[in-house]
């Protein structure tokens, strides 16, 4: 189980938000590369990079930014927020990004999704983001009925190994895991799936380590390691 800090991205600037809410955000440092930079440099494997600004308004907004954080990094990146089509993920993964993360698309069009497999393969990573089961899209404002374990057996079917699963409600709040609703979305679905939203202490960690039997493969770690709660050696310890 593999420990992927997240680096979000808004108006060119690091930040987190509290539930997606656009409105509600504190900005921890003006130059994501260099928090990246100190990620990698305590024993990141692997980093999550959003484009906030391009989640909410369709398209790549801060590409610059991220081409400056894959300058300074050497650990590979996957990166999401705004990549809804092909020309958009074909630009993000020459440019050196390992894995495109499509979280909209992936919930409006199962055609766009196969095609994406199949073009890219497991280079492209689908990300479902849910509230009280139902996935949610245009950065968590607009709900589409669709269930997240009916979406991650579509995802399946068309040949897909790996998944982004979050939880929107606990997202940002520190506090902690939708443990349930993560195990539920396991069993459901078979997928290999990496979880984000409210980590916020290495006692979520270990509980969450009781997962990797189940098919999860990864957490995502934000507000809990901008603010302190935990660091991400220990986080990392705790993951191993």
């Amino acid at each position: 189980m593999i420990i992927i800090p997240a680096v979000d991205i808004k108006n060119g600037k690091c930040v987190r938000l509290y539930q997606g809410k656009e409105d509600e955000e504190t900005v921890y440092a003006e130059d994501p590369a260099l928090m990246a930079r100190r990620w990698e440099e305590e024993g990141a494997e692997y980093l999550h990079l959003v484009d906030l600004d391009g989640a909410f308004r369709g398209r790549p907004e801060n590409w610059e930014v991220v081409r400056r954080v894959k300058e300074k990094v050497r650990i590979p990146l996957e990166l999401g927020g705004g990549i809804r089509s092909l020309e958009s993920i074909e630009m993000v993964l020459a440019g050196g990004i390992e894995r495109a993360v499509l979280g909209t698309r992936a919930a409006q069009s199962l055609r766009f999704l196969e095609e994406a497999f199949r073009n890219f393969r497991s280079r492209v990573v689908p990300s479902i983001d849910a509230r009280e089961g139902d996935v949610v899209v245009r950065g968590w404002t607009a709900e589409t009925g669709i269930r997240a374990s009916a979406l991650g057996t579509d995802l399946v079917k068309i040949g897909f190994k790996l998944v982004i699963y979050t939880d929107t409600t606990v997202d940002g709040t520190l506090r902690g895991p939708a443990f349930g609703s993560i195990e539920n979305f396991l069993d459901q679905t078979g997928l290999a799936t990496i979880a984000a939203g409210g980590v916020a202490s290495p006692d979520d960690i270990s509980r969450l380590k009781k997962l990797e039997g189940k098919g999860l493969a990864g957490v995502i770690i934000g507000k809990a390691l901008y603010e302190g709660k935990m660091t991400l050696k220990r986080a990392i310890r705790e993951a191993a």
